[in-house]
């Protein structure tokens, strides 16, 4: 039996060093006031989206639910599928939990939720191959009737997957479903600051703008809760997955495996691989393939070689068991991490570029901010925010890691989530 309803909203790339600016808002201000806090709120390895929105809601690091990156190991692809469907994740969520206790779940724009149980679900997931378009593929991976309903209704604010009109769609969709179903557990995923940082530097004025609408879309969602008497049966949470730190140069590592051979080419197109460097933003995986172990001391020394020239941007080179150890995938031989100013991408051409000499040829790769970086670095934590009345008034952890979320959700709904590596946050319960 559930406990008590609950609404999750993740407001990606919100950050501690944000907090000077949101805590003034008036909405932002709203749920501050009588919450639970903490904003020294670390992510998980590598801190990119995926794995991180999968570590909330399962209390596990990426090395144990599986989603150890954004997109699928495709080296023939110009652009990977991401990790969209919910069979990728090896362990149990917080939504199937809530489900299996009898309760009702909606989601939108969850990530890794793509043909899930979730009762009322939109999928972040959009069309990658040429033969199919945006609105079959999310009406087959999610809730093909209640999605029709949203796009009937909203369809006319959606710019595709431009923002701020996609978040602007998101929160009418929500209001919808919160006024119309009630559900037990809503989780919400909003990229307007993400987007607007990556595009423009973190403390952009576009970026400064994003936070402000989200302060105004937060504003909505409370008003909603009053005016359907929800608020005093409602928790309510506010969260990162992590940080941005701005850029200003791309790093290459494939061309340096292709110098040695161990990448082959055929008409401009990888075609055989020996070593490979999958790029997770301001990290990077090196995998050797399967048969191919006795080049491991030529990788190493090669890496090692490249970190000790600063202008390289790998800052630091760390072995595969000890990148499992910090939760990333168990199966790498070596993890990179980039210098301040520099992050990865998996081209060939080149030792690297300036994000200023990029083109747009290929969209994504040009970022002027970004993030996947060691989560213990300073200023690059992200917030958690828990306002309701289950929750005590103004308490202030001191630390706490992305999995303790799961965990604490959880409890706060009736139900717990096995072999999480997150503990529950009990010091902010009534």
């Amino acid at each position: 039996m559930i406990k008590r309803r609950l609404v999750v909203i993740s407001l990606d790339a919100l950050g501690a060093l944000d907090v000077p600016v949101f805590e003034k808002m008036p909405n932002f201000s709203r749920i501050l006031s009588g919450a639970s806090v903490c904003f020294n709120v670390s992510s998980v390895y590598p801190s990119i989206t995926y794995p991180a929105h999968t570590s909330i809601i399962t209390g596990c690091y990426p090395r144990k639910h599986g989603i150890i990156n954004n997109t699928h190991f495709q080296i023939r692809r110009a652009s990977p599928d991401w990790l969209w469907q919910r069979k990728y994740v090896k362990t149990t969520t917080l939504y199937d939990e809530v489900i299996k206790a009898g309760g009702t779940v909606a989601a939108f724009l969850w990530p890794v939720t793509a043909r899930s149980a979730i009762t009322w679900n939109m999928p972040e997931i959009f069309a990658n191959r040429p033969w199919t378009n945006q609105i079959f593929t999310s009406l087959y991976n999610g809730s093909p009737a209640f999605q029709a309903v949203l796009q009937k209704k909203f369809g006319h604010i959606r710019q595709g997957r431009q923002q701020p009109a996609l978040d602007d769609f998101v929160v009418e969709c929500v209001k919808y479903t919160l006024k119309k179903h009630k559900p037990d557990l809503t989780l919400i995923h909003l990229t307007d600051a993400d987007t607007q940082r990556h595009l423009h530097g973190t403390c952009s004025p576009q970026a400064m703008e994003a936070i402000a609408r989200h302060d105004r879309r937060l504003g909505e969602l409370l008003d909603v809760l009053d005016e359907q008497k929800m608020s005093g049966d409602t928790n309510v949470i506010v969260l990162g997955d992590h940080y941005q730190k701005d850029t200003q140069k791309a790093i290459y590592m494939n061309y340096w495996f292709l110098q040695k051979g161990w990448l082959e080419v055929r008409a401009g197109r990888l075609c055989q691989w020996q070593v490979y460097c999958k790029n997770c933003d301001g990290s990077a995986y090196v995998y050797i393939r399967k048969g191919c172990g006795h080049l491991k001391d030529a990788v190493r020394e090669l890496l090692v070689e490249l970190a000790a020239d600063g202008d390289s941007g790998i800052e630091q080179v760390i072995e595969g068991r000890d990148a499992a150890a910090m939760g990333a995938d168990a199966h790498c031989s070596f993890m990179l991490e980039a210098r301040d100013g520099y992050y990865f991408l998996d081209s060939l051409h080149g030792p690297g570029c300036s994000v200023e000499r990029m083109d747009d040829a290929m969209p994504g790769t040009r970022m002027y901010a970004t993030h996947g970086y060691l989560p213990g670095k300073p200023g690059y934590q992200t917030v958690f925010i828990a306002r309701g009345p289950d929750i005590k008034e103004n308490v202030c952890i001191p630390s706490m890691c992305l999995v303790d979320e799961g965990p604490t959700m959880a409890h706060l709904m009736g139900v717990s989530l096995p072999g999480a590596d997150g503990k529950v946050l009990q010091a902010i319960f009534k």
